[in-house]
């Protein structure tokens, strides 16, 4: 956690206008600053950045604040990710309060990269493939993309350059054999892994000599989680926010091509299926999500599972097919820019694809099968939105040339399993507690306010605030509409209402406690009347 006196010392030595105009362009106006505001589209400038109050304001949106919230709001970060981002661009450095991997020097990552991206020009085999893939020299620069020749030359920059070998060892960069230190990744052009304040925690490697795997990542680390972090995000992420719109494609070289031909609002999965862990990340902005992956049945098996998570999750998205043994980065090299354009605007909705695809496993002129496939699909019906299942009734009844009737969804009756907006017996407690995940500042609040005996029952939740912060459970609250994300206010008032509970729920139980003597009873139920009495 950042510490309250760092954040302070960051505001204090950031400026609005240099935050600002690092993302559009400012005009002077005055004492102020005016733009086109970047928040929502308008032809006359009503965007102002006043540097005497640190702050900014649209006055057609009522879009504003300080640098911080500029940060987030317009690359979408979290509160914490955008104090790193502005550190990082101020050279700024930052103090935490839990010993954590976020106080180790990790510019080891950048340095490494850099030796990398130097190395990639003196190998022909390397640059030859990049060349014939279509990637120009700018993409590359972009991307910064390199090349790890052997393993005893990454270790021997890492010596040279005197880096701290167990840093790189914790992060993934080396490893420890039976015959000694080894370079995980060797003989492989590189793609630098981003977070989405755009620091590298980790890298993906590709072979150019022949290895059997011919992609490989940097291990799960404290720093890099494959299920979490989405390749080219750091890119991405403004321009997603603008098209309100994100492709998920199947690898690095998608993304690369993409971002290359204009789809610049392009990211990727990491060798892994899109989860759970990615789903905060691709709320940001609330954009519509269209999968891309490959033709292959590997792809299409993907695209399946990919499109039930998202549409049980209420995103709306749609995928687009490409033929067997087709892909977006081939599409690209060969110039098929229309081809692929087309295929992108011929998008199916999620449900609808899930839909068919589920229908052509099943010989539906068989009745027994044509009825195992209702009762599939009906169960996954079952787990979307009400509104959502209904609208698609008509189209499954079509599709299995079946009455209407017969699509029995009855979602008011049904309880999804782990389905925390139903099963919740508090709504007030899961609203503090996804207040506390949304930002470091709230966190503070609630953890400085709060104990677990003061939640009656979501004491375990509270609980995984300090240690288990990706628990599913949590993942799931931060995506649960119907439990609120509270403002300070808000926030205050709920800790005062949880804390004059609990502190009656105490004040019954000492009336009730046979063990205590008549004096100390007496001292209890006044010391705890007070403190109800000071809070109402």
């Amino acid at each position: 956690m950042i510490t309250k006196q760092s954040i302070e010392n960051l505001k204090n030595s950031i400026d609005i206008v240099d935050t600002v105009s690092s993302h559009i362009q400012l005009r002077k106006s005055g004492a102020n600053y005016k733009a086109n505001c970047p928040f929502h589209d308008e032809k006359t400038a009503s965007f102002v950045v006043s540097p005497a109050k640190q702050i900014y304001h649209c006055f057609g949106c009522q879009a504003g604040g300080d640098s911080i919230k500029f940060v987030m709001e317009i690359e979408k970060l979290n509160y914490p990710e955008a104090l790193e981002k502005l550190a990082d661009q101020n050279n700024i450095t930052l103090e935490y309060e839990q010993n954590d991997y976020k106080k180790q020097d990790t510019s080891i990552m950048q340095k490494l990269n850099d030796y990398y991206v130097r190395q990639l020009d003196s190998n022909h085999t390397a640059t030859q493939y990049l060349k014939d893939r279509g990637i120009w020299q700018t993409t590359i620069e972009k991307f910064a993309i390199g090349y790890a020749s052997s393993s005893g030359d990454t270790i021997n920059f890492l010596k040279t350059n005197m880096l701290n070998l167990n840093d790189a060892r914790e992060f993934g960069v080396v490893d420890i054999s039976d015959t000694g230190m080894y370079a995980r990744l060797n003989d492989r052009i590189i793609f630098p892994i981003m977070t989405n304040s755009g620091k590298i925690c980790g890298f993906g490697g590709r072979t150019v000599t022949g290895h059997m795997a011919k992609y490989i990542n940097s291990p799960q680390t404290k720093l890099f989680n494959k299920s979490k972090i989405l390749y080219g995000y750091d890119k991405a992420a403004q321009d997603i926010h603008k098209k309100k719109q994100v492709i998920i494609s199947e690898g690095y070289l998608d993304v690369v091509m993409l971002h290359q031909a204009g789809w610049t609002n392009t990211v990727a999965t990491m060798g892994t299926a899109l989860t759970k862990e990615h789903l905060p990340l691709l709320s940001r902005g609330e954009p519509e999500v269209l999968l891309a992956f490959d033709g292959d049945k590997a792809g299409r098996d993907a695209t399946l599972k990919a499109s039930r998570l998202l549409a049980q999750n209420s995103f709306d998205g749609s995928v687009v097919l490409f033929g067997d043994g087709i892909d977006p980065a081939d599409m690209i090299k060969e110039g098929n820019i229309k081809e692929l354009n087309d295929i992108f605007l011929s998008k199916i909705p999620f449900v609808k694809f899930i839909i068919d695809e589920t229908i052509a496993t099943y010989d539906i002129a068989n009745p027994y099968q044509k009825k195992q496939c209702l009762d599939e699909l009906l169960i996954f019906l079952k787990t979307l939105d009400d509104i959502i299942a209904h609208e698609y009734k008509p189209y499954l009844s079509s599709k299995l040339n079946i009455q209407p009737q017969y699509v029995r969804l009855n979602n008011t009756q049904r309880k999804r399993e782990n389905d925390i907006s139903l099963v919740a017996k508090d709504i007030a407690e899961l609203s503090v507690i996804k207040t506390a995940i949304s930002s470091d500042e709230m966190f503070d609040i609630v953890v400085d306010s709060l104990n677990e005996d003061m939640f009656g029952t979501h004491k375990m939740e509270f609980n995984m605030l300090f240690d288990d912060t990706q628990n599913p459970k949590l993942i799931e609250l931060g995506l649960t509409d119907n439990i609120s994300t509270l403002s300070t206010q808000e926030l205050g008032f709920q800790i005062t209402m949880m804390t004059i509970k609990h502190y009656k729920t105490q004040l019954i139980q000492t009336k009730q406690d046979i063990s205590m003597s008549f004096k100390q009873k007496a001292i209890k139920i006044k010391e705890l009347q007070k403190k109800i009495k000071e809070l109402a």
